[in-house]
């Protein structure tokens, strides 16, 4: 099931990619075992995940996949939120992902929900195509300034 969403939510970078994006070839298994995915259900039918990667410093979201049949409905940002609040509640001061340049509406929907590019680098495996790195600060909800 995380597998599939993630090929069908994937599936329409592939014309503008010319080959799959990492999340839908790697091994789901030992993420899902370790508890990196979080599941998005709608009537009890899983519908949108999140794979989040932790680290010392800080959460990186790995990769964000919404059924087709269910975008639109706000799925993915409540994902990236709910990633945004396990990152804060275990200490971490920022949260980070990262994308292919020519994802642009992604890239958008990530500035959109407060992440700033921070830097842009070659795809090694992939001659001709960028990575785009961002992130995002994590404050606690009762820091104000």
């Amino acid at each position: 099931m995380v597998h599939s969403i993630t090929r069908e939510a994937y599936a329409v970078w592939l014309p503008v990619l010319g080959y799959p994006p990492q999340p839908v070839t790697d091994d789901h298994g030992p993420r899902i075992e370790s508890g990196d995915v979080l599941l998005a259900y709608e009537a009890e039918i899983v519908v949108g995940l999140i794979v989040v990667e932790r680290h010392e410093d800080h959460h990186l979201i790995f990769s964000v996949a919404v059924h087709p049949n269910h975008t639109g409905k706000g799925i993915g940002p409540r994902l990236i939120a709910e990633a945004e609040e396990h990152a804060r509640l275990a200490g971490k001061p920022r949260i980070m992902l990262y994308t292919n340049a020519l994802m642009t509406r992604n890239i958008a929907l990530y500035q959109k929900l407060g992440y700033q590019e921070t830097g842009r680098r070659p795809i090694m495996t992939r001659p001709g195509f960028t990575i785009v790195d961002m992130e995002k600060p994590l404050l606690s909800p009762s820091v104000t300034k």
